[in-house]
């Protein structure tokens, strides 16, 4: 049975109950969709999951996306990424430097992306203590925080999104070996354009969808004023109180809603303090349609029960 459990912050719930390596009914999904769209982070502690079950699990939330640079795949699993420091024979096994600045997964896309899905089979420790938080910002309670003369300014506008900006900001890091995009890569990733204030399939609230990843332009603006605004919303979302850190566990599932958050991979661990963590990315594909419209997502309230 099911059991939820709130981490009594601005973000996060642990759940209990569950063996994710078998198949989950209706009322199962039901439950943690409806759970991730209220408290946005789920943990799944001691999960025992092979790389295809992972992405069994994950399916069930939507579409996975392949990513076209093929990059840190797992073997026969293109659907699923390595995330790794570990190098073996000269070889890096996965991708040691995803997601280290605040970000959403997926927004520079015209499909957006609903969850991320990462499972940890090694967290690096010092001391005792486990390394490599993932920090979260709650996009819900930062909407309700701004001032109205913002929201008022941001409502009915857009934002355009550039998958290239955050990929430039990664390469200059100190450290880094990412190439820079190839042409083609740049063309299957063209800048995406999406509202400013969007209104969450799930709760049905409105959030703030302006990451410093990616987000690079408001719509309708004059270019300096358009920049001024996103770093006032950037730096506006780095108030402590709209945040939660995730300390990580040896063999925990966590999904996180990728709409009513943003997030920020901690990299406090040296080459020598080995993580290895796999990941799906599931599409919003349950919310919105091929054209970008939104379609509401039907709850049987009877099966939600939390």
């Amino acid at each position: 049975m099911m059991k939820l459990t709130e981490t009594g912050k601005i973000l996060g719930a642990q759940v209990l109950g569950l063996d994710l390596s078998r198949p989950l009914d209706a009322k199962q999904v039901n439950q943690i969709i409806w759970a991730l769209g209220q408290h946005g982070v789920l943990e799944f502690p001691e999960q025992q999951l092979t790389t295809e079950q992972l992405k069994v699990f994950s399916a069930n939330f939507g579409q996975l996306y392949v990513s076209p640079g093929g990059r840190a795949q797992a073997p026969g699993h293109p659907e699923v990424m390595i995330l790794s420091n570990i190098v073996q024979h000269g070889q890096a096994l996965g991708l040691k430097d995803a997601g280290q600045s605040w970000h959403t997964d997926m927004s520079y896309s015209d499909m957006i992306a609903f969850a991320n899905v990462l499972y940890g089979l090694e967290i690096p420790h010092r001391n005792g203590l486990p390394l490599g938080d993932t920090q979260f910002v709650n996009t819900r309670a930062v909407y309700r925080a701004l001032p109205a003369d913002v929201t008022r300014t941001l409502e009915g506008r857009t934002i355009t999104h550039d998958f290239n900006k955050f990929w430039e900001m990664m390469r200059a890091k100190p450290g880094s070996t990412r190439p820079p995009l190839s042409e083609a890569e740049k063309k299957l990733r063209q800048p995406a354009v999406h509202p400013a204030l969007l209104t969450h399939p799930i709760t049905h609230e409105k959030v703030l969808y302006a990451n410093p990843g990616y987000a690079i332009s408001i719509s309708d603006m004059p270019e300096h004023d358009s920049e001024q605004l996103l770093k006032y919303l950037f730096d506006f979302q780095m108030e402590e109180k709209f945040h939660y850190s995730y300390q990580w566990k040896q063999n925990s599932l966590l999904i996180w809603d990728n709409m009513g958050t943003m997030h920020n991979a901690v990299a406090d661990y040296g080459p020598d303090e080995p993580r290895y963590i796999k990941r799906c990315q599931v599409m919003a594909t349950k919310f919105f349609g091929d054209d970008g419209t939104s379609h509401p997502y039907l709850f049987n309230k009877a099966l939600v029960g939390l």
